[in-house]
């Protein structure tokens, strides 16, 4: 804990701002001083680095992801609220001076420097005469998040900053395209390195890092560079090992029980340790949630009404007689209902489509939204005894197997050769959990609905892949009108104004 404590003093010394990327460091007393604190040659102290590389991926605020995942077809943003700019981001109207953007932008960028500088406490530790294959495992696991923060920050706003060192002078604005080759080419760099082992089975940092999370961090950068043959690779490695299965329950794998399954790959891990009072690690569900339900414990808090499932989505799963998938996904108020049913094609609904949730909590019309997302609700039967807030105690799923194996079934019917059984074999295992009938000879438009329909309110998925296949017709629903140039989001004003870097890269190219 005194190491732990020494790295996080160092973390602040180490700048935490992006601002004034092109100074250096200039607090190397003060670093000389907190080093000479740290016994380096701690073994204990090393794990204390990579737990501080952890806790700041889990850090995540509550309004990041809903940044990320808004703008495709699959989700709205809820209306009548105080964030006009979450709702204008959706809708493809951007306002760089937006507090969202500056937040997603300069939290996640901290992320990184904080877990590159972990990278370099335990270069450290290895010189100090800790076991270098441990050193080795440490600084991949943190690779593999650093990897994945930025393979998101790019997806969000193209090219970004390059960021290896804490010295701010090698800082550098790169391309999306020279970023995911460079996250491609750090798991390769850190594959060799990480335990053979799902997450789960980890015993000293359950749901850490292992070889697979970095599979298929690589897989994901090399889907947005469309080397599609990369994806196969490494999403069939995956496949081949014979450690993931899907959860043979959709409907609860994104409540308690899905905690840390087979098919989870990375998730952020929240738990009120079965207390009713005291500590509670969780995240802010509520954002997600319906306001003015009547959940079946009374006791049980609202939501927000800020994120919404899109009528056309809820259209899409009707039409090919979704049943599991389309519950799962969807919280259904009156109001919705009668909405949907307003167009004559689907003016009888199956029974299930309904404002009680089988656990019954009762979804009440309000004013927001007509819908909200069913992978973002806790059912308040699974709440804690004594816990009230929306969604408490449960994680956040980031990447689940399900999208490896559409991943793998993509790539293929897009050429890749595979070494993990065919497309159909893939895509069949997904629709077979989700009681749907088998495909055969897949196409890729098949995989593109078929992940349409298995990860849609997930991370904004949907969206990067309609982005990558410039597929602009799709996102052009419900009066929007999308264009290739809204792809991604303006730099946040806030960071061209204190970044001389990037300030002056976003000039150069506009």
């Amino acid at each position: 804990m005194k190491s732990t404590i020494y790295i996080k003093s160092l973390l602040l010394v180490c700048g935490l701002y992006l601002a004034g990327c092109d100074n250096k460091l200039d607090e190397d007393a003060e670093l000389r001083s907190y080093q000479n604190d740290i016994d380096y040659s701690s073994t204990e102290g090393a794990y204390g680095a990579l737990v501080g590389a952890y806790e700041t991926f889990q850090s995540v605020g509550w309004e990041q992801i809903p940044l990320i995942a808004v703008r495709g077809d699959d989700v709205n943003a809820g209306g009548l609220g105080d964030q006009q700019g979450f709702a204008d981001t959706d809708n493809y109207t951007y306002d760089n001076n937006y507090w969202m953007y500056n937040s997603l932008w300069e939290n996640w960028f901290q992320d990184v420097m904080q877990i590159t500088s972990q990278i370099e406490q335990l270069e450290l530790y290895r010189e100090g005469g800790v076991n270098s294959s441990l050193v080795d495992q440490y600084i991949a696991e943190a690779m593999t998040l650093r990897g994945f923060i930025t393979l998101e920050l790019s997806r969000v706003f193209g090219d970004v900053y390059l960021i290896e060192s804490t010295d701010q002078t090698s800082i550098t604005v790169e391309s999306k395209e020279y970023l995911m080759q460079w996250i491609s080419d750090q798991m390769d760099e850190a594959i060799p390195n990480l335990v053979d082992l799902r997450p789960n089975q980890r015993t000293d940092i359950p749901g850490g890092m292992t070889k697979y999370t970095a599979l298929t961090v690589k897989a994901m950068a090399n889907l947005e560079l469309k080397n599609y043959q990369a994806v196969a690779d490494a999403t069939g490695e995956i496949i081949n090992s014979g450690k993931f299965e899907l959860y043979d329950d959709f409907y609860q794998l994104f409540k308690i029980p899905g905690k840390l399954c087979n098919e989870n790959i990375l998730e952020i891990q929240y738990s009120d340790f079965g207390q009713s009072s005291g500590e509670n690690v969780a995240h802010l569900f509520a954002f997600y949630g319906p306001q003015g339900w009547t959940p079946a414990v009374p006791e049980a808090g609202e939501g927000w009404g800020f994120f919404e499932p899109s009528t056309k989505y809820i259209k899409f799963m009707l039409d090919r007689g979704e049943t599991t998938r389309l519950e799962t996904s969807v919280l259904f108020t009156d109001r919705g209902i009668a909405d949907i049913q307003t167009d004559t094609d689907y003016a009888t609904l199956p029974d299930f489509v309904s404002n009680t949730t089988r656990d019954g909590d009762v979804i009440n019309d309000y004013s927001r939204a007509m819908f909200a997302s069913g992978k973002h609700y806790l059912p308040s039967v699974q709440l804690t005894e004594g816990r009230t807030d929306y969604g408490t105690n449960k994680n956040y799923t980031v990447i689940r197997y399900a999208e490896v194996l559409l991943m793998y079934a993509e790539a293929l019917t897009r050429g890749a050769s595979g070494s993990a059984g065919s497309a159909d074999d893939a895509v069949n295992l997904v629709r077979t959990r989700a009681g749907m009938p088998a495909l055969s000879g897949v196409t890729s438009d098949d995989v593109m609905d078929e992940k349409f329909a298995e990860l849609a309110m997930e991370w904004g998925i949907r969206y990067y892949d309609m982005i990558r296949l410039e597929k602009t017709s799709e996102l052009s629903y419900d009066g929007r009108t999308f264009t290739m140039e809204k792809a991604y989001l303006p730099y946040p004003l806030e960071q061209l104004d204190v970044s001389p870097i990037l300030d002056e890269y976003n000039n150069q190219n506009n």
